[in-house]
């Protein structure tokens, strides 16, 4: 399956590590190439802002890796969302994993050497990559903190990872609630993710008239093929279409 090409009649929505970047051993060991941001700088521009990123990672990281370039985004799943004009919208405080859970995740990891606890501002992520062995056990702790009937919290499969995160956030709310203003209002949007949280933000694409995309299927796993396909959708885009004549009813 070939990517389809974008124009400035889409909206992008970009999901970060395994996506835009390749999977590290630690969430801070990720290595962000240095042409991704002026890249991402340039697409926002050609597409009048509507360029979104869509992530586990908490907002202060996804600016921090991705430096200079800011854009509208949600982190955590879509706890936190970020709208073009700087606004943020954010779950409230109270709403976050209880401190019990966390110091009980902490010291499971004390117990397991490799097993990571990844700190958010709402939720907890646990990462077994450095150990596998220990995933079981990672599980068997998770669900005995968070049932599956829990009304407020669910658990959030990753690759070798469980998150602790809010029922009533995911990245199909983020695309919802993005679309739903300037500059991506009115535009089709392109989801492009590779794992079980990005599969609400393709739904939502999809109900919306646009696409979502699998990175393994789309691009062969390799998130270096996807930076490539914005690349050339933006080389295209530059060449094509003044940046002044966006499509009709677009906002800029």
């Amino acid at each position: 399956m070939a990517p389809p090409d974008f124009d400035r009649t889409n909206a992008l929505f970009l999901d970060l590590d395994g996506t835009l970047l390749e999977i590290a051993p630690t969430p801070e060991a990720v290595v962000v190439p240095p042409n991704l941001p002026p890249l991402l700088m340039n697409l926002h521009g050609l597409l009048g802002g509507a360029v979104a990123i869509v992530t586990g990672r908490p907002m202060g990281v996804i600016d921090r890796l991705l430096a200079p370039f800011v854009s509208s985004a949600a982190g955590e799943h879509g706890v936190a969302l970020r709208y073009d004009d700087g606004t943020i919208e954010e779950m409230p405080r109270g709403a976050a994993v209880p401190e019990g859970w966390r110091e009980a995740l902490k010291a499971a990891a004390e117990r397991w050497p490799g097993v990571l606890v990844e700190p958010k501002p709402h939720g907890v992520a646990v990462h077994y990559r450095l150990v596998p062995e220990r995933g079981n056990d990672v599980w068997r702790l998770v669900r005995a903190l968070v049932p599956q009937d829990h009304p407020a919290f669910r658990l959030i499969p990753a690759r070798e990872a469980v998150e602790i995160g809010s029922r009533a956030a995911s990245k199909g709310y983020a695309v919802d609630r993005l679309m739903a203003r300037a500059p991506f209002r009115g535009r089709r949007p392109i989801f492009v993710g590779d794992d079980f949280t990005d599969e609400a933000g393709m739904e939502a694409a999809r109900q919306l008239g646009g696409e979502g995309l699998r990175v393994a299927e789309v691009f062969g796993g390799d998130p270096a093929a996807v930076r490539a396909w914005l690349a050339r959708g933006a080389e295209l885009l530059g060449g094509s279409v003044a940046p002044s004549a966006p499509p009709m009813g677009v906002s800029p």
